[in-house]
């Protein structure tokens, strides 16, 4: 039995260096340098149409990062299929879950769904690289995942300049080849996260190789960048690159000329983004209650 939804709000969209969804329910290794896994189905009957929805969350699922009361593992996964069955949402983008949990997901919504996963990663100060495990030994490792209603090809990681010392996010990519959209998610690293070199910035280097990785167009890419908005309230505005509000436009940027959205983080900050070269047609905010971060949802026409 699933309790009321706390909220979901609708809305129309109207280098510097190297020195850094009207109702859900509220229950919802390394090898290298990445981790990927792929599912196997057969092509959903949701293929057919003009129309796709992705879903961008950081479910907060590493409990030893200042997540263990945020939810439990079972209200986390509900939540993710509440996006699946009430939200529509045919794709999920997911930062900061565990390997385990997302199969967990991909089976309870049928064989037709397909997973992709990238580990986290940590280096330490002698170098040596090792995978990021999740809490619970049943878990597996923590990272970044797409969860799709449709089979995924060409998955892959981006490079992209990432700590020396310290947590190894990264940007995680696959095509959905029956409706020729590139997809891309993403978790940045936020200030500070060199443990060696704490002055460097390192989000533009990120931000530019996301966008680099992805066609003018057909796309859908996004996650949680750990940075605001673009505008002069931001001191980190310069780590943008062109692209992000131009060629692209974000789920809630309500005009061409608009630089914000609602907060998506329990800060009050926007940190989480869905952008895209389609025409959007809905774009929503979901506070989930099972994560420090609200969930965000775009539709957007593909034909």
């Amino acid at each position: 039995m699933f309790p009321t939804v706390l909220r979901a709000v609708s809305r129309r969209p109207g280098r510097r260096g190297r020195r850094i969804l009207a109702a859900l329910a509220a229950l919802l290794g390394l090898a290298t340098a990445a981790a990927l896994l792929q599912t196997a189905g057969p092509t959903p009957s949701a293929a057919s149409g003009g129309s796709l929805t992705v879903a961008t969350w950081n479910m907060c699922g590493v409990r030893q990062w200042g997540c263990a009361g945020t939810g439990s593992r079972q209200a986390k996964k509900a939540q993710v299929e509440l996006l699946v069955r009430a939200g529509g949402a045919q794709v999920v983008f997911l930062q900061e879950a565990c390997a385990a949990d997302v199969e967990a997901v991909r089976a309870e919504l049928g064989d037709r769904w397909h997973t992709a996963f990238h580990s986290y990663a940590w280096g330490d100060r002698s170098g040596r690289v090792s995978t990021v495990r999740c809490a619970e030994p049943d878990q597996g490792a923590a990272g970044l995942a797409i969860l799709s209603a449709f089979p995924l090809s060409a998955v892959g990681t981006v490079p992209a300049q990432q700590p020396s010392v310290g947590l190894r996010r990264g940007i995680l990519c696959a095509s959905l080849t029956a409706r020729a959209v590139r997809l891309c998610t993403a978790h940045l690293s936020p200030a500070g996260s060199d443990r060696a070199h704490p002055r460097w910035e390192l989000r533009d280097d990120q931000l530019k190789a996301l966008v680099t990785a992805v066609p003018q167009r057909r796309t859908v890419y996004g996650g949680d960048l750990n940075v605001r908005p673009p505008g002069s309230g931001n001191p980190s505005t310069w780590v943008w690159p062109p692209g992000p509000y131009t060629v692209h436009r974000e789920c809630d940027q309500a005009s061409p000329t608009a630089r914000s959205g609602r907060a998506t983080h329990r800060s009050g900050h926007k940190l989480d983004y869905l952008f895209t070269g389609f025409p959007r047609t809905r774009c929503q905010v979901y506070d989930t209650s099972a994560s420090d971060h609200s969930a965000l949802l775009v539709e957007v026409r593909t034909a």
